[in-house]
């Protein structure tokens, strides 16, 4: 079957339907699917759910899909650099589930791995543990957190190949690993393309097996803060 694609719109081609569940790799602006996130905005699908880390910034990002209201839910750990989601989410607009970011890794880890729910001492005593079952193990109370899967997960990586093998870059490494493997449909931008075998294989972090669609793209790359130091 072939995967690769010419754009980010012909890579999701057939994919996308109004109200479905979106993984968005990145952390950040870092390691973000700059190319297919357009690609979600110019189709024009609504009501999507979102898991993401964060929901981008104003402007650039997964902030594109909240000016143009095409996200009705947000699965995140932190959205603090979007002022556009606070007022969405203050007017009720914006459906929000926060999670403590080792718990959104964890329930997207344990969606790819098959595993329906665990077990976590982190949100104990907290907002978190409302309306969760508790279990006790060893004298200790633990929150039962179900596992996150996806219809489809948009992931960028450093390179692939054409048959779907992905290497990721440093930080850009994050939550795209995982996704990858939680989604029904994975769809993959990448900086570079190569042909199969230019790869070592003890460099891969995601086996093709996990990816159904694959693109190059071209990235800005933006640097979400900025801080240098000063010359004395």
């Amino acid at each position: 079957m072939k995967k690769v694609h010419p754009d980010a719109r012909s890579a999701l081609a057939g994919l996308l339907r109004d109200d479905m569940v979106i993984m968005a790799g990145g952390f950040g602006l870092c390691g973000i699917p700059e190319n297919l996130i357009d690609a979600l905005q110019e189709s024009g699908v609504r009501g999507l759910t979102i898991i993401s880390n964060n929901c981008g910034v104003d402007g650039f990002g997964l902030g594109k899909l909240l000016e143009t209201r095409q996200i009705r839910k947000m699965i995140s750990s932190y959205v603090g650099e979007n002022k556009l989601f606070a007022q969405q989410y203050l007017s009720g607009e914006l459906e929000l589930e926060f999670n403590p970011q080792g718990t959104l890794a964890e329930r997207i880890r344990a969606g790819g791995a098959g595993i329906p729910a665990f077990f976590t001492k982190t949100g104990i005593g907290t907002l978190v543990a409302e309306g969760k079952e508790t279990r006790q193990f060893n004298g200790e109370t633990y929150l039962m957190e179900r596992a996150l899967v996806a219809d489809l997960a948009i992931v960028k990586a450093w390179k692939g190949d054409t048959e779907g093998n992905l290497v990721f870059r440093k930080t850009a490494r994050n939550f795209n690993p995982m996704m990858a493997t939680a989604a029904k449909q994975t769809v993959a931008e990448v900086e570079i393309l190569m042909q199969p075998g230019e790869i070592d294989p003890d460099l891969v972090h995601t086996p093709g097996i996990f990816v159904n669609r694959i693109l190059r793209g071209t990235h800005e790359k933006r640097i979400e803060q900025r801080t240098v130091r000063k010359v004395a």
